[in-house]
């Protein structure tokens, strides 16, 4: 009996944490990316259909974990409060997606390698 030859995918997610948890991940980083469209992170965790405080929660332990924080909030005024991405926030995603990408060519590489 001849088995037909299955194509196989290799495949993962990627996140960059240190000893105190998770850092940056994909979910983490579509929040960032949101907070910088919309410029709140109640519209950002909206667009997302998530719960503001587990957004705030995210940002908060991202900021923590970070030298420098990645997302600044500024209080209601004339225009009214908001979030906004510091310089940091704009290069950890850049640097994220950098990395995504590597990782995302690294499977493909070596999905085409496997011979089962």
């Amino acid at each position: 009996m001849t088995m037909e030859k299955k194509d196989y995918l290799v495949s993962g997610r990627i996140w960059v944490q240190s000893g105190d948890g998770a850092f940056l991940g994909s979910g983490r980083v579509e929040l960032l990316k949101k907070i910088k469209e919309y410029g709140s992170i109640t519209q950002a965790a909206k667009s997302m259909n998530m719960a503001y405080r587990h957004a705030w929660r995210l940002i908060d332990s991202m900021n923590t974990m970070s030298a420098i924080k990645l997302v600044s909030t500024k209080t209601g005024g004339k225009k009214g409060g908001g979030a906004f991405l510091t310089e940091e926030g704009e290069k950890a995603i850049h640097e994220f997606d950098n990395l995504e990408r590597a990782f995302n060519e690294f499977l493909q590489e070596q999905s085409s390698k496997i011979v089962f």
